[in-house]
């Protein structure tokens, strides 16, 4: 079966590979039709690793998909063959403590598409547990599908944040994930949400929503404007998602007193954590790390009209140009929200 491999860092190839496709009792078979490129799909392909998740031999990439039900295990009732379906890309360990407390998320023994060495689902066909697959409803695409797991980051954080009804939001970053933050945050209740970035590009994107104000961090200073907006209160809010050190440099000054910043972007660098800063402001730091029991309500919302990511999508390659995909995500272009690659079907 062919699949978009990276044999090594910097090197892709669209060749055929043995992938394991026997259904077990509990599982689906599905016919894989949208992937999105993720920046850590990216990252994997620049540099070769990301932390301590080193790519060590070949790997399929991929982790953000939508495609329809083939086959399914004898023990399956939720779903059919026919089903079109999105699929929440971790498999824990179910009896694990983690699972248990409901934070499947970081149970240690969880595979994730796309993350050594785990294969990922840029192929035609992959095999996963019914328990993390999803129906998508009659009015959601394969392609919104295929956003259902950058936008349950953002739900995860919205989540974590214990938003309340009119609270205004800060976000740090307009890439993909500080959007999907963003529309996350005002779906849970925010009022307004400032978002920052040096790109002008992503920030027209960004307020391109209602809701959403774009603040330009070349040409304003950030507190300076979350200060103008709350009569110099601070952010109910901060969500950091832009993974840059620089951002974590009077971090607590944009939040309020008693507000909560949370942690959604994964730094490289060491960061300069401002601890008397957070103190004396009692400052509640959360930290996201994937999600967990958001799927579902994430795929409601974009049915539901609440939440529209159709503008993020600003690309869209056929299988066989999966590798210029992935060039053209490496340069990083402003313009550029999201990816996807139709690995098969009609549009």
């Amino acid at each position: 079966m062919q699949a978009l491999v990276l044999e090594e860092k910097g090197v892709l190839a669209l060749r055929d590979i043995d992938l394991p496709l026997s259904v077990g009792p509990e599982d689906v078979k599905i016919a894989i039709h949208t992937v999105g490129v993720c920046g850590s799909d990216v990252h994997y392909y620049t540099h070769g690793a990301i932390g301590a998740y080193v790519v060590r031999a070949p790997m399929v990439l991929g982790h953000e998909a939508a495609g329809t039900i083939v086959a399914v295990g004898e023990n399956v009732r939720s779903l059919s063959v026919g089903d079109r379906v999105c699929m929440e890309p971790g498999i824990p360990d179910l009896s694990s403590r983690a699972s248990k407390l409901g934070l499947y998320n970081v149970d240690p023994a969880v595979r994730f598409w796309a993350t050594p060495p785990v294969h990922g689902v840029l192929a035609p066909y992959v095999v996963h547990p019914a328990a993390f697959t999803y129906r998508l409803p009659d009015n959601v695409s394969f392609p919104e599908g295929a956003m259902v797991e950058p936008f349950a980051i953002g739900m995860q954080a919205a989540a974590r944040a214990r938003i309340v009804p009119g609270d205004v939001a800060a976000v740090i970053g307009a890439g993909p994930i500080g959007i999907m933050v963003a529309l996350a945050a005002l779906a849970g209740g925010c009022s307004r949400v400032l978002i920052s970035d040096f790109s002008a590009e992503k920030l027209a994107i960004a307020a391109a929503y209602p809701g959403i104000e774009p603040v330009n961090v070349g040409e304003a200073v950030f507190a300076g404007a979350i200060a103008a907006a709350t009569g110099g209160w601070g952010a109910d809010v901060v969500f950091e998602a832009s993974g840059s050190a620089r951002a974590f440099e009077g971090l607590f000054d944009l939040v309020r007193p008693g507000g909560a910043v949370v942690l959604v972007g994964l730094p490289v660098d060491a960061v300069r954590f401002d601890v008397p800063g957070a103190i004396s402001k009692e400052v509640r730091v959360e930290t996201v790390f994937r999600y967990a029991n958001v799927f579902d309500r994430a795929l409601e919302l974009i049915a539901s009209g609440k939440v529209d990511l159709k503008p993020l999508i600003t690309g869209t390659y056929a299988f066989g140009e999966s590798v210029a995909a992935f060039e053209r995500a490496a340069e990083a272009r402003p313009t550029d929200v999201k990816l996807q690659i139709r690995v098969q079907g009609e549009n």
